[in-house]
């Protein structure tokens, strides 16, 4: 952010900022060495999802609005844990997103 009057106008007046960036006439900015420590403290592996499902696989949606749908799977996302799957719906194939708890395989 550049700091002009108007911008540190506003930081300062909205609520419960104020004592997170100091009390002070202007924001003091962190030190480069003080922004890779809380990296290096936040720096936790996502969980990896484990399925043992591959493209066109069929499928049985076990949970949610299509519980009991039958499907096969068009896509598998595996670092956010989704697949697209197609199901029938009214005589149409129509894929949607679902995570991968909400599936079992046939």
């Amino acid at each position: 952010m550049i700091v002009t009057d108007d911008s540190w106008y506003v930081v300062r007046n909205t609520p419960s900022v104020t004592g997170f960036i100091g009390t002070g006439i202007t924001p003091t900015p962190i030190s480069k060495e003080e922004i890779e420590s809380l990296q290096k403290r936040i720096k936790i592996e996502e969980p990896k999802y484990k399925i043992d499902v591959i493209i066109n696989d069929p499928i049985k949606i076990a949970d949610g609005p299509f519980k009991n749908f039958e499907g096969k799977i068009l896509e598998i996302d595996e670092t956010r844990g989704r697949i697209k799957v197609s199901i029938s719906v009214f005589g149409r194939e129509t894929p949607m997103e679902l995570d991968f708890l909400q599936i079992k395989k046939i």
